[in-house]
């Protein structure tokens, strides 16, 4: 048995790691603040932070920009869909990039899951708490921005990575991206 082998395993489990480390990260973030925003914002008129940015607590059954009201099971089994197979495919690209990317988004998607599932009266009829309100933009949470940088990553890292070639050794591919 070679050494390149086995390096290129615990490679694999130190980015698996890293990718569940950054989700989670993102799902107690996302957790705490809408925590804060449901006991400390009800009942209260919008609060000026700074610029157009106020806290403005929401509650949104659908999907972005409020779409889709009322299909939340249909969205909790999707954004479960869509963490299972982030979970097992990303870790398989070898780069950091597409891990990092793949991170937010399942830790954003995770994030909002919870909030179906626990915020509401049946399964996955909960609603998503958004409270971060720039008045010219949508009222959204931590987890819709982890989703969103997440998406954006992917696709500027699938535009990056397309136009260079892959350094491949032994069966591992470079770590640079």
């Amino acid at each position: 048995m070679t050494a390149a082998p086995i390096v290129g395993v615990r490679r694999s489990h130190m980015r698996t790691s890293r990718m569940y480390m950054i989700a989670a990260a993102v799902v107690v973030l996302d957790q705490l603040t809408k925590h804060w925003a449901v006991t400390a914002l009800p009942g209260e008129p919008p609060r000026h932070v700074l610029w157009t940015l106020q806290w403005n607590l929401s509650f949104n059954s659908g999907m972005a920009f409020s779409q889709a009201q009322g299909l939340g099971p249909i969205i909790g089994a999707l954004a479960l869909v869509v963490v299972i197979f982030l979970a097992t495919s990303v870790r398989r690209t070898g780069s950091t990039a597409a891990m990092v990317a793949g991170a937010l988004i399942i830790g954003g998607a995770v994030g909002n899951l919870i909030d179906r599932l626990f915020r509401g009266e049946g399964w996955l009829r909960g609603s998503v708490v958004d409270f971060i309100d720039f008045q010219w933009f949508p009222i959204f949470n931590i987890a819709d921005s982890g989703v969103t940088v997440g998406g954006v990553s992917f696709v500027l890292w699938s535009l990056w990575s397309g136009r260079r070639p892959h350094v491949v050794h032994d069966d591992v591919v470079d770590d640079d991206g």
